[in-house]
């Protein structure tokens, strides 16, 4: 029943990626609209080349592309890949509903 992504090492890549706040907020940044990575390093208290690392993860996890547009990398959210993880978490979600369900009845029953 659950959902599978790619594979094991690709779900690591994805929630490991998303369990820092600032690359939480950048996905959720270039999901409204593409931004680059020097208009995103603006938004945050660290350099550029730290912002620039954040964005790498994003990446390697296939949660942005990068698009180059003259000397700017365009930053976009890649919503299959978000779309995947949201399905694989709703799974858990249904097992752990359905665990509860069953001690309920355990419980009722005595």
């Amino acid at each position: 029943m659950v959902v599978e992504m790619v594979s094991g090492e690709q779900a690591d890549r994805v929630f490991h990626a998303l369990a820092d706040a600032t690359r939480r907020d950048i996905v959720a940044r270039v999901i409204r609209h593409a931004e680059s990575v020097s208009a995103l390093a603006r938004h945050y208290p660290m350099s550029f080349a730290a912002v620039q690392k954040h964005v790498a993860v994003l990446e390697r996890a296939s949660l942005v592309t990068k698009e180059r547009r003259g000397r700017e990398q365009l930053v976009h959210a890649d919503m299959t890949v978000l779309r995947r993880a949201a399905r694989l978490l709703d799974a858990y979600e249904e097992i752990w509903r359905e665990r509860v369900a069953r001690i309920d009845q355990l419980i009722a029953e005595d």
